[in-house]
């Protein structure tokens, strides 16, 4: 008999993780046309996910007439990269770009600005599709796509929302969460445990969090070291220690980032259960499907992947077979919000959360607060990196600071924060 797990159970209730409704389009193909085939069919679950991709996610009804892209411009001050796009209308729209632009401008330069100019904003949805399907991403997938495409995304949508007097997630949604209660992520895994344990109660005491993130395993790509082993049986001790220190008020999330083999990963995932930790993210390498869904079938902890994924076929199998319960685009990496959104109702279909990634750099947890909240089937807690950024600005809407664990998502127009003009000028364009 197949063991019934916490995780099994919220697969199959079809339920939204965090209530609201989804567009009525995407509600039927979560119902299903193909009624007399189990839930548990694979191939009949991907078929619904297949129609949930073709639904639309921009309102393009807030629009009457073309808004034609006239202009798309990348500016760089240092390794910061603002982009500017300008309607034929003289309409503008800015985003801040991931600070992975200043090794992927090329792209930017050469590939999707002269893609964008000319092209109506309504037409958001098919440009994107077009780019992933029809254009560049069979030469350039991946986060290399990803950063520069997502960047040019957040300014149509900043120019789109200033137009409409709509916030970027009015623009892909309906407003399910004004606010946004966060975790902090931490990181420490070369160092010892006690100054780890330290560090992480600092932190924590610092943002005034209520939920936290947690690394397990080794971190490997991030040592010159190629035989390091990293702390022996830190994870093991660090898991119970954090538990006990924070008590069962406090949220804790754990991630391996791909650590783990299978054998590791399960280990270390009934370490998490015993310590009532709330999912495992990455256990097994992001890509490894069928390792991930051994890891899932064996624990209760529900499994969380997909920061690195790039394409809908990876989380659409990975829906399907039940192989995750929390999904996890990065909206920088996987090319802007309205792709993240589809995969938020991709989930919800099955009664699966989204807990989008947040990438650090630039303006990140500003994008990823305005997506998240849009999200019916949004977790209860985003990933939060601190407020640190170069980027000087004004917001009128929000204090954007974390205020008793949460985020309040500004309500002005587009990205909701105006650049200050004097740091706008710092920069120059950049050239091909």
């Amino acid at each position: 008999m197949m063991k019934t797990t916490r995780r099994r159970f919220l697969a199959t209730t079809g339920t939204l993780a965090a209530g609201g409704t989804l567009p009525a389009a995407v509600e039927r193909a979560a119902v299903g046309s193909e009624r007399g085939k189990p839930a548990s069919d694979a191939e009949a679950r991907q078929a619904k996910l297949e129609e949930i991709l073709r639904q639309p996610v921009l309102k393009r009804e807030l629009f009457q007439n073309p808004i034609v892209i006239e202009s798309v411009e990348l500016l760089r001050w240092e390794n910061n990269f603002l982009c500017r796009v300008r309607s034929k209308d003289g309409a503008e729209g800015w985003s801040v770009a991931h600070p992975g632009m200043r090794t992927l401008y090329p792209i930017f330069l050469h590939l999707l600005q002269p893609f964008f100019v000319g092209k109506d904003a309504r037409d958001l949805d098919l440009i994107l599709e077009r780019v992933h399907v029809y254009g560049f991403n069979f030469r350039y997938q991946g986060i290399a796509l990803g950063i520069p495409l997502a960047t040019i995304e957040f300014a149509v949508l900043d120019l789109l929302g200033r137009i409409a007097g709509r916030s970027m997630g009015q623009l892909i949604g309906e407003i399910h969460h004004p606010e946004v209660a966060v975790y902090l992520a931490t990181e420490w895994r070369e160092v010892p445990l006690e100054e780890t344990f330290d560090l992480i109660r600092r932190t924590v005491e610092a943002h005034d969090a209520r939920a936290l993130k947690i690394k397990v395993g080794y971190l490997m790509f991030m040592t010159t070291d190629l035989h390091a082993k990293g702390p022996i049986g830190k994870t093991e001790r660090l898991i119970p220690k954090l538990r006990e220190h924070f008590g069962s008020d406090m949220a804790l999330y754990a991630d391996a980032n791909g650590y783990y083999d299978v054998e590791g990963a399960i280990r270390v995932g009934r370490l998490l259960e015993q310590n009532k930790y709330a999912y495992f993210e990455e256990p097994v390498m992001f890509d490894d499907f069928e390792s991930i869904k051994k890891v899932a079938d064996a624990l209760s902890i529900p499994i969380a992947n997909g920061e690195q994924d790039q394409g809908f076929g990876h989380f659409r199998w990975l829906i399907a077979n039940d192989g995750i319960e929390i999904v996890q685009p990065d909206s920088y990496y996987f090319g802007g919000m309205i792709r993240s959104v589809k995969v938020g109702r991709m989930a919800a279909a099955f009664g699966k959360s989204i807990v989008p990634h947040m990438s650090g750099g630039g303006l990140g947890f500003l994008y990823n607060i305005h997506l998240v909240s849009a999200l019916p089937n949004a977790g209860a807690h985003h990933e939060f990196k601190g407020l640190n950024t170069p980027v000087r600005f004004e917001c009128r809407t929000s204090p954007l600071k974390v205020v008793n664990g949460k985020l309040k998502v500004p309500t002005g127009p587009g990205s909701g924060i105006d650049l200050d003009p004097d740091f706008v000028r710092e920069h120059q364009p950049v050239k091909t």
